[in-house]
């Protein structure tokens, strides 16, 4: 997934900030980090309707990765104990306008404290399924990836949250609550029109993740539990409070030399107004670097709907070539095969026909500071 490239080093403003208390003086230190990505790409697609069509375009949703620009900030309160922040803002390199339904830090938007026992967060926040997943996902919210597949995976926030993961020694441990999960309806797979909080119904809108995980540097397995709900008004048919869509992730990574091997499966099941839906995501992916500049990340997933013919197959293989530590030029190619009435495009945000194969090559470029 190319994860070193989420943490990107970004310009630093460090400012000191002293004050006298009493005959002392104790002295505090502030730090905001400005960073940001761009990523463009164009990408061509076949079987985009029903009549066969292809189409070239640029994406809005992602290249390699979604660009974004953030800020950063902690301030150490003394005894181990820091207050901490991240303000992070989604926008569409093709046309500019902010991403995550128009939010202008959809993203990440929260405040915190950190310490030795771990970080505690409120605001809009990356829940468990997200941090997990990440580890896992060699391709990342690349265009063509098991994103296509399961748009939520890549978007997993929560509004209106509480969260909290702690690491000792390998082991993580982490949760969050939210008590409104969505409070957007503006449109695209992050919005979905669930702003909770309704006096006389604490269920609405409400969704809670946990995770536990164990990471011992050459290897890593993490498993994840995620369950929000609906109410008058969401999308995806989760109408009302006693709808959900409920996720179970198992998922793990091992290291090779510099080679990464990285695979799991996603167990959802959907209780919406149409029936309940249940399905099993596999994906399994190798990240090999070629040169020191070149690296090949390849993908295998499919997508098992129980009781049910509409499953789905997908390849991808990605080349990226680091012109500098910032700067990246890459290319990639891919095949979505749907069976049934499956219609999963390859690309994330596409449109192709039930049934039908789709075939995909894209290039790009991308810029981190």
């Amino acid at each position: 997934m190319n994860k070193a490239v989420h943490s990107v080093r970004g310009t630093t403003i460090a400012i000191a900030l002293a004050s006298a208390l009493g005959a002392g003086s104790a002295h505090a230190q502030a730090q905001v980090t400005v960073y940001g990505l761009i990523d463009a790409a164009l990408a061509h697609t076949n079987n985009v309707d029903a009549a066969g069509h292809s189409m070239t375009k640029m994406p809005s949703l992602s290249g390699s990765l979604p660009s974004r620009i953030g800020f950063r900030g902690t301030e150490d309160l003394g005894g181990g104990l820091s207050a901490v922040f991240t303000l992070e803002s989604g926008f569409n390199p093709d046309t500019g306008v902010q991403g995550q339904g128009g939010r202008i830090f959809g993203r990440q938007a929260w405040v915190g404290l950190n310490g030795r026992w771990g970080t505690l967060q409120l605001g809009r926040i990356l829940n468990m399924t997200y941090l997990a997943t990440a580890k896992s996902d060699v391709l990342g919210p690349n265009l063509f990836s098991i994103n296509s597949i399961d748009l939520y995976l890549p978007n997993a926030r929560s509004d209106n949250a509480i969260g909290y993961l702690g690491r000792f020694d390998g082991l993580s441990v982490g949760a969050t609550w939210s008590f409104g999960r969505d409070a957007s309806a503006a449109g695209g797979p992050s919005a979905t029109g669930c702003p909770g909080e309704v006096p006389g119904n604490a269920r609405a809108c409400r969704q809670y993740t946990a995770l536990l995980g164990y990471d011992a540097g050459p290897y890593g397995i993490n498993t994840t539990y995620d369950k929000m709900y609906g109410n008058t008004g969401a999308a995806n048919g989760l109408t009302s409070s006693a709808n959900y869509d409920r996720r179970v992730t198992v998922n793990g990574y091992a290291m090779f030399g510099q080679t990464k091997l990285g695979g799991g499966v996603v167990a959802r099941r959907t209780a919406a107004v149409s029936g309940v839906t249940e399905s099993r995501l596999y994906y399994l992916g190798v990240s090999l670097p070629v040169t020191g500049q070149l690296t090949l990340d390849t993908q295998l997933a499919r997508k098992d709907v129980r009781n049910s013919a509409d499953d789905t197959n997908m390849f991808v293989a990605r080349l990226t070539y680091a012109m500098s530590k910032r700067s990246a030029v890459y290319a990639g190619l891919g095949r979505m095969d749907n069976r049934g009435g499956a219609a999963v495009a390859l690309d994330a945000g596409g449109t192709t026909a039930p049934g039908k194969a789709q075939n995909g090559v894209m290039a790009g470029l991308r810029h981190a500071f």
